[in-house]
């Protein structure tokens, strides 16, 4: 390493001498850097899953535009809309159709497992609104009242019972005090919110939430027509529906207000997001407190080089270069373990965390930019002092 080092640098790497000089110290140098490494990756990773599971069931829909009550900030609050409001989108130019999305949340306790919460959507089974093909030839069983399509995802659920529906025979189960058949299943994964999705008729939607009316739904999803933009459409519906009570969107608009509400203003993703700056600060501590031990130890022979002539930029070039080295040998191992944390939490979870193609590469900048923050800071002790003082 050391000959590799200096034909890189092109001259002795003292940076990484002094730092092997002390291998207990390099060591565990190198295991604080990957420990911040670690914990910047898993509140990414949290962080990202929040992101995508919040996006998930907005994939769900074919549909363009997306009406909501005025006061929902996510897909499962706010107050529902008038129905009228659908006839109006209808008559609205560009707008080809619309349909009513009934949306409320189940807690469910099985009498053989764990206790599941899901978010049940009631559609019109006679709409195909749906983005998969599975789904939409699935409607046709929904016309059947107490038949649902069950998510295969669905956390806390046994994966046999979703084998037994795709095999061909439905399933029935208990659901607020009503019995259904689970005739299909679909893929969309579980989030913070809920354990996953059920999809229902409006019919069988109103039976299980006996307090909802039918015309007063919590979503209208609107396709426009052929050769219609749909920025264009949504100014159209914007003029024409009061504002008092709805808000028009495109659904890809709707998933991102949703992504930054969830993450900005909910406990939750603020939370995350003060993860990452705390791992951040772990390291640059870290970092800090080895590359200053290491000032401190080498003070005499720095005040000599300094005495000859060096500049405070050639010392700051060798920290620099500890700081780098650090940096390298922190994050590789950072990386190798959180991968594995992000499999282990996927598969207890079921929470969609992965590790996508960049984040590699922006934690790696951050960990070099926090490893030469600190070298900068422990160095500062040299800059302007006289070589006399540091005999």
């Amino acid at each position: 390493m050391t000959r590799l080092l200096t034909v890189l640098f092109g001259r002795l790497p003292i940076g990484w001498l002094q730092l092997i000089h002390n291998r207990t110290r390099f060591a565990a140098a190198i295991a604080g850097v990957a420990f911040a490494n670690i914990l910047i990756f898993m509140q990414l990773g949290f962080l990202g899953a929040l992101m995508e599971g919040t996006k998930l069931p907005y994939g769900l829909f074919a549909s363009d535009i997306l009406i909501s009550a005025s006061d929902a900030n996510t897909l499962s609050d706010g107050s529902n809309l008038p129905r009228q409001r659908l006839y109006q989108a209808l008559a609205a130019p560009g707008v080809a159709d619309a349909a009513a999305i009934h949306l409320g949340k189940i807690d469910w306790q099985p009498k053989d497992g764990n206790a599941v919460s899901l978010h049940v959507f009631g559609v019109d089974p006679g709409k195909k609104i749906f983005a998969s093909e599975r789904i939409n030839r699935a409607l046709e069983q929904l016309k059947l009242l107490d038949y649902a399509l069950i998510d295969r995802k669905t956390r806390n659920m046994e994966r046999a019972v979703f084998d037994e529906i795709d095999g061909g025979t439905p399933v029935l189960r208990e659901i607020n005090d009503r019995t259904l058949t689970l005739a299909e299943t679909f893929e969309v994964g579980s989030g913070f919110e809920a354990d996953g999705y059920m999809i229902v008729s409006d019919q069988t939607f109103l039976r299980l939430f006996p307090a909802r009316v039918p015309g007063a739904p919590t979503h209208i999803a609107i396709n426009v027509e052929p050769g219609s933009h749909p920025d264009a459409v949504v100014t159209g519906l914007r003029d024409r529906l009061p504002s008092s009570d709805s808000i028009v969107r495109t659904l890809a608009q709707a998933a991102a207000d949703d992504q930054k509400y969830q993450t900005t203003e909910r406990p939750i993703g603020v939370v995350f997001g003060f993860g990452i700056i705390i791992g951040v600060l772990v390291g640059i501590i870290i970092v800090y407190q080895v590359l200053s031990t290491d000032v401190t130890d080498h003070l005499g022979e720095y005040a000599t080089l300094k005495a000859v002539g060096y500049r405070q930029s050639f010392f700051l070039g060798i920290v620099f270069e500890e700081a780098l080295i650090l940096a390298l040998f922190g994050f590789v191992p950072g990386l190798l373990i959180a991968l594995g944390f992000y499999e282990l939490v996927s598969i207890a979870t079921g929470l969609p965390v992965v590790m996508s193609g960049l984040r590699p590469l922006f934690v790696l900048a951050g960990t070099i930019l926090m490893c030469v923050i600190s070298g900068a800071i422990a160095t500062r002790r040299l800059a302007g002092a006289d070589p006399a003082d540091l005999f």
